[in-house]
C-alpha cells in the first residue's frame, strides 16, 4: 500500500497541473470507484463538473482536492494500488482506469487526470470540509484550517509543521503497546504504514516489539527523528515501488527500495554490523528487523 512518501509524490506532481484548472467534464467507468461517495456517480458528476481546484492537499495517506467556495474537495485514498496520473486529454484508456477528469488549466491548457485502480480497493468522493480541532492548516499542500470529515480522524503525519512530537511522545510512553504498532496507528501519527516503520526502527536501533512505555524520552525524539530522515530520503528517491502498482502521476516508478536496510531483507545481512536480518509475522503482515542492532530491553 501506498505510505506518505509514495502519496506526497502523487500530491506535488499533480499540485502543478490542477491547482487553478476547472473540471469541463467526468467519466466515470466503475462505480466501485466511488465507494466513499455514497450518493453515486450522478451526484459525483454533478458536484464535480464546472469546479474550479484551489489547492492540492495531503495529511497521512489521504489526497484531497479543495473546491472553490471552500465548502468542499474531491478526496482520494489510493488504496493497495490506485493511480492517480495526468495524461493527454485525448489520451487512450490506461489499463484499469475507473474515473476520468478532463480539466482546464489557464497555463497548461487541457489535461486528463486519470484514476487507475486494479484491485479497487481505492476510491475517489466529493466531502464537505470541516475545521480542524487546532485550528492550524488542515494538511501538508494547503493554507486553509480546513480538512475533509473523511480525514478528520486521521492523526497529522510527521512532515506536517502542524505536527505536535511532544503531544505525540507524551502518547507513547502511556502506552503498553509494542512501538511498531504505535507508529502503524493512524490516529496518533499518520502516513507511516509498514515499510517505513521497520525502516526508522531500524536507524533507531529500537526493537519493534518494544512496549511504549518502556522508551525513554530522548529515545522517542531520536525515533521521530530518523522517521523525518527516512520519509524523506524516501521522498527525494520518489518512494518505494516493488512493482507497476505505485508509480508518480507520469507513470515513472520510484527506487527508495533500492535503499531499504531492513524492510524485505530477511536473512541479508544488516547493512550495519552483518547480523541476519529476521523477518517474523506482526499484525497480519512481517516486521524485519536486526536481532543484534535492536536488541529487545
Amino acid at each position: 500500500m501506498p505510505e506518505l512518501p509514495e502519496v506526497e509524490v502523487v500530491r506535488a506532481g499533480l499540485a502543478p497541473a490542477v491547482v487553478g484548472a476547472r473540471v469541463l467534464a467526468v467519466d466515470v467507468h466503475d462505480e466501485r470507484a466511488l465507494t466513499r461517495h455514497p450518493l453515486g456517480s450522478a451526484d459525483f458528476v454533478a458536484r464535480l463538473e464546472g469546479r474550479a481546484v484551489t489547492a492540492a492537499a495531503r495529511r497521512g495517506k489521504f489526497l484531497w482536492l479543495p473546491l472553490e467556495g471552500d465548502a468542499d474537495a474531491v478526496v482520494a485514498h489510493l488504496g493497495m494500488s490506485g493511480q492517480l496520473l495526468l495524461r493527454r486529454p485525448d489520451a487512450a484508456t490506461e489499463r484499469h482506469e475507473r474515473i476520468r477528469l478532463h480539466i482546464e488549466h489557464p497555463q497548461h491548457g487541457h489535461l486528463a487526470v486519470v484514476f487507475a485502480d486494479q484491485r479497487t480497493f481505492g476510491s475517489l468522493a466529493i466531502d464537505e470540509l470541516r475545521p480542524t480541532e487546532d485550528g492550524a492548516a488542515g494538511g501538508l499542500g494547503t493554507r486553509l484550517p480546513l480538512v475533509p470529515t473523511q480525514v478528520s480522524h486521521i492523526a497529522r503525519d510527521p512532515m506536517d509543521p502542524a505536527f505536535d512530537e511532544a503531544l505525540f511522545g507524551a502518547a507513547v510512553r502511556r502506552r503498553t503497546s509494542a512501538i511498531k504498532r504505535i507508529l502503524l496507528d493512524q490516529t496518533l501519527v499518520s502516513g507511516i504504514g509498514n515499510i517505513y516503520a521497520d525502516e526508522s526502527l531500524w536507524a533507531a536501533r529500537i526493537h519493534p516489539e518494544t512496549e511504549g512505555q518502556a522508551l525513554s524520552a530522548q529515545a522517542v525524539r531520536r525515533l521521530m527523528g530518523e522517521v523525518r530522515l527516512v520519509l524523506h530520503k524516501a521522498l527525494a528517491e520518489g518512494g518505494t515501488s516493488f512493482d507497476a502498482q505505485y508509480v508518480n502521476v507520469n507513470g515513472q516508478a520510484g527506487y527508495f527500495a533500492h535503499s531499504l536496510n531492513a524492510y524485505g531483507r530477511t536473512a541479508q545481512p544488516c547493512p550495519r554490523c552483518g547480523a541476519p536480518i529476521v523477518r517474523k509475522q506482526f499484525m497480519n503482515r512481517s516486521s524485519h528487523y536486526c536481532p543484534k542492532c535492536q536488541r529487545r530491553r
